[in-house]
C-alpha cells in the first residue's frame, strides 16, 4: 500500500471514529504517549478532507472547513504525508519504551510497530499500480461521493457539487502520478489495463444525465426540507454540468493514457516485474502478516494446508452422495442444484438478504455464551451497489461509524447470486459479520482509555485472521453446523480458498507464476468458477501479500488458544480468552501473542 494510503487508513481504519471524539480524547487523556500519539493522529488527519468525512461528526458542523474538498493526488503531498510520519516516529521515542507499562506499553509498541513498518514501504518511489480495476481514485471516489458525502442541507448540496469540481482535479493529479509512474517502469500487467478500461468505461458510458454522481442526488434532494423545484432542478442541472465538464474528460483523458499503455504491457503477473518488486513483496508480505515469514515459508505451509483440508472436503463430498470426479468436479456439481441457488432476479436477491438474517439470528442467539462482550452496535445486510459489482469481492464490511450516525453493514455481491450458493453464505455471513469483522471491529471501539489510533489501527493479519477464526469456532464451538454438513462444507471451501491464497500470492509474485497457472490451482482446490476466481487473482495481482494476513492470522490464533488451553487446562476460559483477543484492538501477532502469554501466567497464578 502506498505510504499516503498507509497512513490515512491508520486514522480513518476502517471505523469511521468521529474526530470530535478523537479531540475530546485528546484532551481528557493524561500527559504522556496517549496524549502525543492522539496528537500525532489528529495532525495527520487534518490533512485529509476525505478522511475527515470518513471520520464523520464535524461534516456539516461549524468547524467543517474541508466537505467540499477531496484529497490531494500529487508528490508533494505524498512526501508531505511521509515526512510528517517520520517526525511522529521520532517523537514517539521521548515517550517510551522505558517508564511504561499495562496499556501505556502496548499502545507504545503498536505504534512502534505500524510507524515503522510504514515508513519501511516509504522507502519505495513507486510500490504498484496507482490506478487499477479494484483501487485508485477512478474507482474509490465515485463510492466515496455517493456513500460517504452527507447531503443534509442546501450547503451540503453546495459542497458536493463543489467535490465534484474537485473530481475533476484529482482526476489530473493522478494522470500526472500515472506517467510518473511510467516513467520508472511502474506499468500495470495488460489484463489489469483491460479490466480498468472495463470499469472506467463503464462509469463514463451513460454520459453525465446517468451517471450514478448525477442519478443518486434526486433521492437526497428529495428528503431535504424547505426546497422547491426550482432549486431542485437548479442543482441538478449544475451537477449534470460539473459531472459533463470535469468528471468525464478527466476519465477520458485517464482511458486514453491505459489505452496508449496497453500497446506495450505485458502478461506477466507478479510484482517482480517492477523495479524493486522482490523488495517490495518482501515489505508486503512482512506488512500484511506482520510477521518474518519468507515468501518460500508462506507458499510451503499454504499447500500443506490445502492438502489437509482438501481431505476433510473429500470425507463431507463422499458422505453426501458425491463420489466421483475431483473436489472441484464436485462442488461444480453440489453448485448448480436448484436447491442451492437463489434466483437471479430482485426477488432472489431479497430471498438471499432474508435467509442471511436468519443466519445472523441464530448465530446472536448462541453468541453470549462464548463471548462476554457483544457490540450493542447495529449490523445491516445489504447489496453491493450495482455500479461497483463487477470489481467487488463476493461480500465484505464497513463498520460501524463511533457516533451511532452509520451502523456497521455486511455488503454481499449479487451481481450472479450463482456466485454464492446456499451452502456457502452461512460462513461468509459468520465471517464478514458476527462474531467476525463486526464483533472485532465494533468491539475495538468500545475499548477504554486508550488513544484512538488503538480504536482505528488496521492489521490485515489480525482482522482477518479473527474473521476466519470466527469462522472455525463457528463449527467447533457454537455448533451452527452441527445439523447441516453441506454448510460445514461450505466452511471447509471458505478455508480451502484461504489456504489457496498463500499458495497463489507468493506463486505470482515470488515464484513467477503467470495468472493463468493461478486461476487454473485456484479453480482445481476451490471448485469456485472461473469467472469469481480471475477477479480474485487479478485482485492478488495489484495488492501482493495482502491475501497472504487471512490463514496466517487464523493459525497464529489457534495456536495461542492451543497453548492456553493445554497449559491451563481447567482455569481455561474461552469467554475470558476472546476478550484477551478482542478487547485490546488490533495489533502485529508478535505483540498479541505476548499479551496471551501474560494473560496466561496471571490465570496460572489465580486463586
Amino acid at each position: 500500500m502506498r505510504i499516503v494510503g498507509k497512513i490515512l487508513l491508520w486514522i480513518s481504519g476502517v471505523l469511521g471514529v468521529g474526530l470530535l471524539g478523537a479531540a475530546m480524547w485528546f484532551w481528557v487523556t493524561p500527559a504522556g504517549i496517549n496524549n502525543y500519539v492522539n496528537k500525532i493522529t489528529i495532525q495527520l488527519a487534518l490533512g485529509s478532507p476525505q478522511t475527515l468525512t470518513q471520520l464523520g461528526v464535524i461534516d456539516n458542523t461549524l468547524l467543517d472547513f474541508h466537505s467540499d474538498e477531496l484529497d490531494d493526488q500529487t508528490k508533494a503531498f505524498e512526501d508531505k504525508m511521509t515526512a510528517k510520519l517520520r517526525a511522529a516516529r521520532e517523537g514517539l521515542d521521548r515517550y517510551g519504551p522505558e517508564g511504561l507499562e499495562g496499556q501505556e506499553l502496548l499502545t507504545y509498541k503498536i505504534t512502534a510497530w505500524f510507524l515503522d513498518d510504514a515508513l519501511r514501504q516509504a522507502e519505495f518511489d513507486a510500490d504498484g499500480y496507482r490506478v487499477n480495476q479494484i483501487s485508485g481514485v477512478t474507482v474509490d471516489t465515485p463510492q466515496f461521493l455517493t456513500d460517504a458525502h452527507v447531503i443534509q442541507d442546501a450547503r451540503s448540496v453546495e459542497r458536493y457539487l463543489s467535490r465534484l469540481r474537485e473530481f475533476g482535479r484529482i482526476l489530473r493529479e493522478a494522470r500526472v502520478r500515472v506517467e510518473e509512474d511510467r516513467a520508472k517502469g511502474v506499468v500495470p500487467p495488460d489484463f489489469v489495463i483491460d479490466q480498468a478500461l472495463t470499469g472506467m468505461r463503464s462509469f463514463i458510458a451513460a454520459g453525465a444525465a446517468g451517471n450514478a454522481l448525477v442519478t443518486t442526488l434526486p433521492a437526497k434532494l428529495d428528503k431535504l426540507e424547505g426546497v422547491d423545484a426550482a432549486q431542485r432542478t437548479a442543482w441538478l442541472t449544475q451537477a449534470e454540468s460539473l459531472v459533463d465538464n470535469e468528471v468525464l474528460p478527466g476519465y477520458r483523458a485517464m482511458i486514453a493514457l491505459f489505452e496508449d499503455m496497453r500497446r506495450t504491457a505485458t502478461n506477466d503477473a507478479g510484482i517482480w516485474r517492477i523495479p524493486n518488486g522482490d523488495k517490495i513483496y518482501a515489505a508486503a508480505l512482512k506488512s500484511n502478516t506482520t510477521t518474518d515469514l519468507t515468501a518460500e515459508q508462506i507458499h510451503t505451509l499454504g499447500v500443506e494446508e490445502v492438502a489437509r483440508i482438501e481431505a476433510e472436503m473429500t470425507a463431507i463430498l463422499t458422505a453426501q452422495g458425491y463420489e466421483k470426479g475431483t473436489i472441484a468436479e464436485r462442488l461444480r456439481t453440489l453448485n448448480e442444484d436448484p436447491a442451492q441457488r437463489f434466483a437471479n432476479t430482485d426477488e432472489g436477491r431479497a430471498q438471499m438478504l432474508d435467509y442471511l438474517k436468519a443466519i445472523d439470528a441464530r448465530v446472536m442467539a448462541v453468541a453470549p455464551k462464548f463471548f462476554a462482550t457483544i457490540p450493542p452496535q447495529p449490523l445491516e445486510i445489504v447489496r453491493v451497489p450495482v455500479y461497483s459489482q463487477d470489481s467487488s469481492p463476493g461480500g465484505y464490511y464497513n463498520p460501524p461509524a463511533l457516533d451511532g450516525s452509520r451502523p456497521g453493514r455486511f455488503y454481499i455481491n449479487q451481481k450472479d447470486t450463482a456466485d454464492n450458493p446456499k451452502y456457502s453464505l452461512a460462513t461468509l455471513m459468520i465471517h464478514e459479520g458476527s462474531p467476525g469483522h463486526h464483533f472485532q471491529l465494533s468491539a475495538a471501539q468500545l475499548i477504554e482509555g486508550v488513544p484512538l489510533l488503538r480504536k482505528v489501527m488496521p492489521f490485515n493479519a489480525y482482522a482477518e485472521g479473527w474473521a476466519l477464526y470466527a469462522e472455525r469456532i463457528a463449527k467447533a464451538d457454537m455448533g451452527i453446523y452441527a445439523d447441516d454438513p453441506l454448510g460445514d462444507l461450505g466452511r471447509l471451501q471458505a478455508e480451502m480458498f484461504r489456504a489457496v491464497r498463500l499458495v497463489v500470492d507468493t506463486g505470482l509474485h515470488a515464484k513467477r507464476w503467470s495468472r493463468e497457472q493461478a486461476i487454473a490451482y485456484m479453480v482445481e482446490k476451490t471448485g469456485m468458477s472461473e469467472a469469481e476466481v480471475t477477479r480474485e487473482i487479478e485482485r492478488y495481482v495489484v495488492w501482493p501479500g495482502q491475501a497472504t494476513g487471512y490463514k496466517v492470522g487464523q493459525l497464529a490464533l489457534l495456536k495461542m488458544r492451543a497453548d492456553a488451553e493445554r497449559e491451563l487446562g481447567a482455569k481455561f476460559d474461552l469467554k475470558a480468552f476472546h476478550e484477551v483477543l478482542l478487547m485490546n484492538g488490533a495489533m502485529p501477532l508478535g505483540i498479541l501473542e505476548g499479551l496471551v502469554r501474560d494473560w496466561i501466567t496471571a490465570r496460572k497464578s489465580a486463586a
